[in-house]
């Protein structure tokens, strides 16, 4: 498995191989973000698309960008998509540990489902707080 950031100048070639994996991400920030939003902060913003791939084509994807805090510097992997996670989960972290590393970030974040608790707590990652949603605002009744 090999794992690599895509150029910004290079999305548009590598997009229809990861559009439906980040499309299926967009679908659980309910209404926050659309696949072509990822998109355009690829292309417009310092977010990065990361790829993970073999000779049957990419298997996962990241989206990263820098978070910096008013005393920390993360990078935060807002999107994580993809198939056979199992194939490519630690070759990619261990890619964004070192992108992390050398770029001076104290470490890394995602926000994600409760699911990939599990799926991430073997590699370094504790939940550390949930994400609660209201999507729509109901009134309280008077």
């Amino acid at each position: 498995m090999q794992v690599t950031v895509v150029p910004p100048d290079h999305i548009d070639a590598i997009w229809p191989q990861v559009k439906e994996y980040l499309a299926g991400a967009a679908k659980y920030t309910y209404g926050r973000y659309e696949v072509e939003d990822i998109r355009d902060n690829l292309l417009g913003y310092d977010w990065l698309l990361w790829i993970a791939f073999d000779d049957e084509g990419v298997k996962g994807t990241v989206v990263t960008h820098f978070i910096q805090y008013p005393r920390a510097l993360y990078l935060a992997c807002p999107f994580v998509a993809g198939k056979e996670l199992d194939t490519w989960k630690a070759p990619m972290l261990n890619t964004l540990k070192r992108w992390a590393r050398d770029n001076h970030c104290n470490g890394l974040e995602s926000s994600a489902r409760i699911g990939w608790e599990k799926a991430l707590k073997d590699h370094g990652y504790k939940a550390i707080w949930q994400t609660f949603q209201m999507p729509a605002i109901p009134l309280d009744e008077e």
